[in-house]
């Protein structure tokens, strides 16, 4: 049954959910009752509060989003990706430890996220957070600033996804054919077809891809056990748990053990990465202030558990780990193929095995750039970027920002060329993934610390008869109140820090230009071009989020 709604109007340009302006320019405010779905109304009320028209078919559900949230983070089967570089640093018992520590550490970021999403449900995520906790004096500013960071991060995940889906393919392929050789064009080629069925799945099956979502929920969940116990049932030598608990490994040369373990720290951040992929399709999901935060904590749980299993077995089936280091696969940066063929024994077994892996990153590709697009057209709708008129657009159909996903494409394809020249130069650009998004999370994290603390943010029931503004600071369903809730958002800022000045670290005390990791100069560059473009131009054009329509009165 429809209930009726107020909505008191402050700027004169209409309303969501009402069929008629709700007034003129000049003219006294008045209210309009308006029919809608007690469910819409929620989410449109939401939406108000943060002066946003809904223009977003919300097409997701809590388990829709589920599978959305875990198709993004893929933690069980990033683990095999990063094997080698948490053995290089930290060995078996480093790796482990860490895990468990970015375990952890995510949860609580990940949760601190999750009260921000509720008490602002937008797409536009970190940036509008931070024009609503930052200070007066400098919100417009370190806004505009995170809303570049927020965008760059997300770029460089989506090459990154598909550049890590192909480089799978071929060393694959090399595992079988031993006589192979993988050559970068063929890699951007792949690349490139990657890509591009991501953004036929965005753009074309945009009214089926929540539906889509359970499927990969299934493949994500089932495909753990087909992954796992073939190969620890079938392996026939296993570590023994004093070799996994009490082995270290500095194989960076750093000065000390525990730096190395920190260096080491990483892979499994990046294992557990990406969740406020939620955040940023708040628009599209009904009952947002609700089902997003318990789908990030939802996630990060069953993912990081997923993920911690899928560590375990494959640290007890190594028993030999510089023999997987030095296999063919392992010095393409895949050794975990060799593990999976050591332990099963049979080429055909071992690909079917590992074609659930690159299935599931091929699947993650769609969700990046869905995810990406989004922020795009947040920051756009908000006069954030170049061309943003065009960026904002939706089609009128489906609802979808095709533009928004036809740049974050064409970026990515643009900087696949890259590839072909130099695969340096490529993973120079894509090593910002984890330092702008941590960055964001971190820095929003801190700010919501600070207000939380002068006990800035109100209760719903404190706004009871209150005429709302824009972007005021009030709780949604989604709190962890008091003195828990200091204490988390402490750790969790603690813990982002911590990530943010070791995911500048490269693997080894003395790289060459190969290896060294270059996410400190992209960062700052990304910093540095976002300031100059925002004292040339945008500070003219961006005034922080923009209060497109009035808020809605609780009553």
């Amino acid at each position: 049954m429809g209930t009726s709604t107020e909505l008191h109007a402050a700027d004169g340009r209409g309303s969501a959910g009402s069929k008629n302006s709700v007034v003129g320019e000049g003219k006294t405010p008045h209210v309009i009752e308006s029919e809608v779905p007690s469910a819409d109304q929620r989410d449109a009320q939401a939406l108000a509060r943060l002066g946003k028209k809904p223009v977003l078919k919300r097409r997701f559900s809590f388990i829709a989003m589920l599978g959305f949230t875990c198709t993004v983070l893929v933690t069980w089967e990033v683990i095999p990706i990063i094997y080698a570089t948490g053995l290089t640093n930290g060995g078996t018992a480093g790796f482990a430890y860490s895990y468990l520590f970015a375990l952890v550490g995510s949860l609580s970021i990940f949760t601190v996220l999750g009260e921000m999403a509720s008490l602002a449900p937008t797409s536009g995520g970190q940036y509008h957070w931070t024009y609503m906790l930052a200070p007066a004096s400098c919100r417009k500013f370190f806004s505009y600033i995170m809303g570049w960071l927020v965008i760059c991060g997300w770029q460089a995940l989506v090459a990154s996804s598909a550049y890590l889906s192909a480089n799978l393919i071929l060393t694959l392929v090399t595992m079988n054919n031993p006589g192979y050789s993988p050559t970068q064009w063929q890699g951007t080629l792949l690349y490139w077809a990657l890509m591009a069925l991501a953004i036929i799945a965005n753009l074309y099956s945009s009214t089926i891809l929540p539906k889509l979502e359970f499927f990969f929920l299934a493949v994500h969940i089932l495909g753990f056990f087909a992954f796992l116990i073939p190969m620890v049932y079938m392996c026939p030598d296993k570590a023994t748990s004093t070799e996994v608990w009490t082995q270290f490994n500095n194989g960076g040369d750093w000065p000390t053990m525990a730096l190395s373990v920190f260096v080491g720290l990483i892979g499994s951040v990046f294992a557990n990465n990406g969740t406020d992929c939620a955040v940023h399709m708040a628009e599209e999901t009904r009952g947002a202030d609700y089902v997003i935060p318990w789908s990030v904590v939802a996630t990060s749980v069953l993912n990081g558990l997923l993920g911690l299993g899928t560590l375990l077995s494959m640290l007890y089936v190594t028993p030999n780990i510089e023999a997987v280091l030095d296999s063919p696969t392992g010095q393409l940066g895949f050794p975990f193929m060799q593990v999976v063929l050591d332990s099963v024994g049979s080429y055909p077994g071992a690909t079917a095995m590992i074609s659930i892996v690159i299935a599931m990153f091929v699947f993650a590709v769609t969700a990046f750039l869905a995810t990406a697009s989004r922020i795009v057209f947040a920051f756009g709708r908000d006069k954030g970027l170049p061309f943003w008129q065009t960026m904002a657009k939706v089609h009128p159909k489906t609802a979808i920002p095709n533009y928004a996903i036809y740049v974050i494409t064409g970026v990515a394809c643009f900087v696949g060329i890259i590839n072909l020249g130099s695969a340096t130069a490529f993973n120079i650009i894509l090593s910002i993934g984890i330092s702008s998004l941590y960055s964001s999370y971190t820095i929003t994290e801190l700010l919501l610390l600070w207000r939380r603390i002068r006990g800035d943010i109100r209760k719903p029931s404190e706004m009871s008869g209150h005429t709302w503004e824009a972007n005021e600071l009030v709780w949604g369903p989604f709190h962890i109140p008091g003195v828990l809730g200091i204490a988390l958002n402490a750790f969790a800022v603690c813990y982002g820090t911590i990530v943010i000045i070791f995911c500048f670290f490269p693997t080894t005390v003395n790289p060459d230009a190969a290896h060294m990791n270059w996410a400190c100069l992209i960062t700052a560059a990304v910093i540095f071009f976002a300031i100059a473009y925002y004292l040339i131009y945008a500070k003219k054009v961006y005034q922080g989020p923009v209060v497109e329509i009035a808020p809605y009165q609780i009553s």
